[in-house]
């Protein structure tokens, strides 16, 4: 998959709808880097547009996002001096503007009128010389001067590149970040006859059986979603619920289970799951997710980290709250909204989720532990203090023959470390920490 510019339909006028879509690129950019709120938020600004300028809209604010360093650094290349804070607003129609037309495939023309429309329609017209010179020269020596980037190191803070390079090492670490650039394909798991499946959505069937589509248009429009087929699942995400083997007439619960893609493919392997989660909010969507697939579920909502079952579980699937850095690929905001003070919140959380699940385990019980975070802290740190404190668990190592064409990912202690740049070659998969214990007593 490329990761070059992305041709989309582009109304070359700023007076039609393509303003309107970029005016809400801008406040989707905003959102995030001013506000602090996720992209994929509800937005209402959204349901102004038709479904085309919706996603215009949506690839321009995270082509914005995933390039952010290099952006800015090619402003910084073109201006005296930095647009002030006050004037935070000129400098995010610049940095959109930017998007189109280095990463989007927007025509120039298009890109630097609307930008310079934008920044007077917004309240900022001292800047659309400014504006407009950039620009200028950006769609003249853009192209060579964005090529001439270290583009994955440029676009990963710091934080999280010091830690992927301890982690992982440095060229594992680019490599994690080069992947980051590529927009993820669409991944689905199917109910049932992935074959079948594949062949009516003319889509890849992976080793693992995840089936693969090309990120073109709204999921509700594709054949099957009406009728339950399939739900969305990355490849990766698929795992952890293969790891408990044989499922079927098992009950099995499924700890912090919301949005329910585990539920679902536990259900439709069979098991009766018990699907646990704090949120009423969550679990309702869980339901609508069910109810459209055709699958069932007990649904409870308790904090996972207190709930237990009546009786000793036999099968126990935790995948836990994490910092998602494994997912931003798909959310190409995380980077600009995650610190590290909130992957040490967040390990003290999966510490009580952990040890909860460990106690709910019945004697030759088993749990796999899941995060799809690249942070070690949230990974094998974890389940490392976990057998530290507890002596009647012990790892069940993950065998190659579970999770078909990624031996690479098992780990040396036999857990399973999946990274985006897995699977390159046909599109990567989110990063996933991926344990299983077993009570021995």
């Amino acid at each position: 998959m490329s990761a070059g510019p992305q041709r989309l339909p582009d109304p070359s006028s700023p007076s039609d709808s393509g303003l309107a879509a970029r005016s809400v690129a801008l406040d989707l950019v905003m959102g995030v880097l001013r506000r602090a709120r996720p992209l994929d938020d509800e937005r209402p600004e959204l349901a102004t547009l038709d479904a085309r300028d919706r996603g215009f809209a949506r690839s321009i604010a995270a082509a914005t996002l995933r390039r952010l360093g290099q952006i800015d650094a090619l402003i910084a290349s073109c201006v005296e001096r930095p647009i002030p804070p006050r004037d935070a607003l000129a400098h995010d129609v610049l940095r959109i503007a930017i998007a189109q037309l280095l990463f989007v495939g927007v025509a120039a023309h298009a890109a630097v009128s609307s930008a310079v429309a934008l920044v007077r329609e917004r309240g900022k017209p001292r800047y659309a010389g400014l504006v407009n010179a950039v620009l200028r020269r950006l769609s003249a020596e853009g192209t060579a001067m964005a090529a001439a980037q270290d583009a994955p190191r440029i676009n990963v803070p710091d934080w999280l590149w010091r830690s992927w390079s301890d982690a992982y090492g440095e060229p594992v670490a680019r490599a994690i970040a080069a992947a980051h650039l590529r927009e993820a394909p669409l991944d689905l798991s199917a109910k049932t006859d992935p074959e079948a499946w594949a062949r009516r959505l003319k889509a890849a069937l992976l080793p693992n059986g995840t089936l693969r589509c090309p990120a073109d248009g709204p999921v509700t429009g594709l054949a099957g979603f009406a009728e339950g087929g399939w739900w969305v699942q990355d490849a990766a995400a698929r795992l952890p619920a293969l790891l408990l083997g044989d499922v079927r007439d098992r009950p099995v619960v499924d700890l912090c289970a919301a949005p329910g893609g585990k539920t679902m493919q536990l259900a439709a392997a069979g098991a009766r799951v018990t699907a646990v989660d704090i949120s009423d909010n969550r679990l309702k969507r869980v339901r609508e997710n069910l109810d459209r697939v055709g699958l069932a579920a007990e649904l409870v909502a308790a904090d996972a980290s207190e709930w237990r079952p009546k009786a000793p579980a036999g099968l126990v699937l935790l995948d836990a709250p994490c910092a998602a850095t494994g997912t931003i690929r798909r959310h190409p905001d995380l980077p600009h909204l995650k610190k590290p003070e909130d992957v040490a919140r967040l390990t003290r959380a999966q510490d009580r989720l952990l040890a909860n699940a460990a106690a709910m385990l019945a004697p030759g019980g088993v749990m796999v532990y899941a995060v799809c975070s690249l942070q070690p802290e949230e990974g094998p740190a974890r389940i490392d203090a976990l057998l530290a404190a507890s002596p009647a668990l012990r790892r069940q190592p993950v065998g190659a023959d579970e999770v078909a064409g990624l031996a690479e990912a098992i780990t040396r202690k036999g857990d399973l470390r999946t990274l985006p740049c897995h699977w390159q070659d046909s599109g990567g998969m989110d990063g996933f920490y991926v344990a299983r214990l077993v009570r021995s007593r």
